[in-house]
């Protein structure tokens, strides 16, 4: 058995909608508890991702970067990374925004080097990049060519509903991922019978 939490602020519901994809994802993978926790509500959850073998931080990229609700989490978990309390817990990231690149790279950057000071071990996404031959369609899956992590993407005047349904495959895959990693690492600290 092995624990994810998806850590996400939302601002208009797009994030929240991926993160929901992401969760989907894990839940998946037999053997694996999802909880889905909005940075919102992070002060009655903190010993929820102490528990968890797994943290997947998801935030929207506004200005070029992580929103200020997810920034303001990421710094109240210094007393967490004063006493290493994430050390190599496994540790991902997903971002959303309106423009098809909006610097999303750089957001899932952040998010990788708040894990990378927990002493987190990040998980990429694991896909090849999608619509980039003449063969390929906005329909693939990592249709935004994310390594890092899962990007998505949605016009700024439309709902969640306009996310499109490749964009939530790839958070599945990216929440899929993590799951079948985090049991893999289950699997390995269980004692060895004799």
């Amino acid at each position: 058995m092995s624990k994810i939490t998806v850590v996400y602020h939302s601002g208009y519901g797009h994030t929240a909608a991926v993160a929901k994809a992401v969760a989907r994802g894990a839940a998946s993978e037999r053997g694996t508890e999802v909880q889905l926790i909005s940075v919102t509500d992070i002060d009655k959850h903190w010993d929820t991702l102490d528990q968890a073998d797994a943290l997947i931080f998801g935030t929207p990229t506004y200005m070029g970067g992580v929103s200020a609700p997810f920034k303001t989490f990421m710094d109240a978990s210094a007393k967490v990374w004063f006493v290493q309390g994430w050390k190599d817990k496994l540790a991902a990231g997903f971002t959303h925004s309106g423009s098809q690149n909006g610097d999303k790279f750089n957001t899932v950057t952040q998010l990788f080097t708040f894990a990378m000071q927990h002493g987190m071990i990040w998980t990429g996404l694991g896909l090849m990049p999608g619509n980039n031959t003449s063969k390929g369609s906005t329909n693939d899956l990592n249709r935004l060519g994310g390594f890092g992590g899962a990007l998505t993407q949605s016009n700024n005047d439309q709902g969640a509903e306009a996310i499109p349904a490749s964009d939530l495959k790839t958070a599945e895959a990216l929440g899929a991922r993590v799951a079948r990693l985090a049991l893999r690492m289950a699997r390995e600290r269980e004692p060895v019978a004799a």
